[in-house]
């Protein structure tokens, strides 16, 4: 991919661009072979690897997470400099042109709306970061965050030019983060459009993004994703299946199958209320074993460890920390037949597979999540010896 940016040294972001796409899979393949060989043993030379599963090389990205800089009446859209000041990044190859084309009204509304971005050297200012997220079907979720509420009247009166001129736009919401640190958004979101939520049509299940609600970075790969883990885990046929940290039921969704019982765990309120959507939408199509799909907003480890029934298969995808020494213990001594394993972090799935040694990883994939980083998503099938 050529990049303007990278060659000028503005970004280096991408620190992988001179690399050629397929050597840049190849090395991240080598790299979690390698990973999972160290730490599990002659258990990892019986993996069945299906093909690096590749995403495109540009336009692939379907959030975006930009920092505001420069002033109210010249902003940037894109990152902060080591001195921080604003780099504007709107035409970045990343991402596809519905999406790109929201950066320069975005950057209008800034100034029309008199958002003053925030100064990070300063610690003054209101507008830190600008987040938005592109649906399938072309509509858009943007989240303004913002140090405080002291911009809301404003925003809420120029919303009417900002639909006008945006007429993408299904979800806007305000998240307030009055914090000076290096986080991207706060816990309080003030959603100022009818519409709440984001529709993410995913074949036949629709997902509903809330802002606060996680959903990965490359929509096509999620997709494929899904699709493999379904696969997997209808190979099982399991009559129970558990999908913990299910987030908006991604995968649970697309597990749903007659005289099957799904069950979804999540810590997020937010995230079990767009997949209890879902499934009332599936239920009304007639999808076999919607009707048995459960979604409960609780902590994983705690929530499955007080669990009498003990289900066929366990799909888990937790955040970069991983699923940890206690969950990864239960899963051990649990009898659970079927476990597969999705990660963003192949460090700590190393560290939980080596937890778990009645567990043998018999199939897996990398998928090209992150082109042009040294991040990748990958998946495991492991079934009980």
């Amino acid at each position: 991919m050529q990049c303007a940016y990278y060659d000028s040294e503005r970004c280096r972001s991408c620190t992988l661009i001179p690399v050629p796409h397929e050597r840049q899979v190849a090395d991240k393949q080598a790299a979690l072979e390698s990973l999972l060989a160290e730490a599990i043993g002659e258990r990892a030379a019986g993996i069945g690897w299906l093909a690096p599963m590749l995403s495109a090389e540009q336009g692939f990205r379907t959030k975006a997470k930009m920092v505001v800089g420069g002033t109210m009446d010249a902003p940037t859209v894109g990152i902060l400099d080591a001195q921080g000041r604003g780099v504007d990044l709107r035409d970045c190859p990343l991402y596809p042109a519905p999406l790109a084309a929201a950066f320069p009204v975005l950057a209008e509304f800034v100034h029309v709306a008199r958002l003053e971005p925030y100064d990070v050297p300063g610690r003054r200012g209101e507008l830190k970061h600008l987040i938005v997220t592109l649906a399938p079907d072309g509509a858009l979720m943007v989240r303004l965050v913002m140090r405080s509420t002291e911009a809301l009247a404003r925003i809420e009166k120029h919303l009417p030019w900002l639909l006008e001129r945006l007429p993408s736009l299904a979800v806007l919401s305000v998240n307030v983060l009055p914090e000076h640190k290096a986080v991207l958004e706060g816990e309080r979101e003030i959603v100022l459009t009818e519409r709440g939520s984001l529709a993410m049509g995913m074949g036949d299940v629709v997902l509903h993004l809330r802002p606060q609600s996680f959903f990965q970075t490359n929509t096509a790969i999620a997709r494929e994703l899904y699709a493999q883990v379904a696969g997997w885990v209808d190979d099982a046929a399991p009559a129970v299946v558990w999908d913990l940290y299910c987030g908006v039921g991604g995968f649970a969704l697309h597990c749903l199958a007659e005289d099957r019982a799904v069950v979804g765990v999540e810590v997020s309120e937010q995230a079990i209320e767009s997949a209890r959507t879902s499934a009332e939408e599936l239920v009304r199509a007639g999808r076999p074993g919607a009707d048995e799909a459960l979604f409960v907003a609780a902590d994983a480890t705690v929530w499955a460890r007080e669990q009498e029934l003990v289900p066929d298969a366990v799909i888990v995808n937790p955040p970069r920390r991983g699923i940890g020494a206690e969950l990864a213990g239960w899963l051990e001594s649990s009898g659970v037949g079927t476990v597969v394993y999705s990660s963003c972090n192949a460090v700590t799935l190393a560290k939980d597979l080596a937890a778990m040694p009645s567990l043998r990883p018999v199939r897996g994939r990398l998928l090209d999540m992150f082109p042009h980083t040294a991040h990748y998503e990958a998946v495991v099938l492991l079934e009980r010896i």
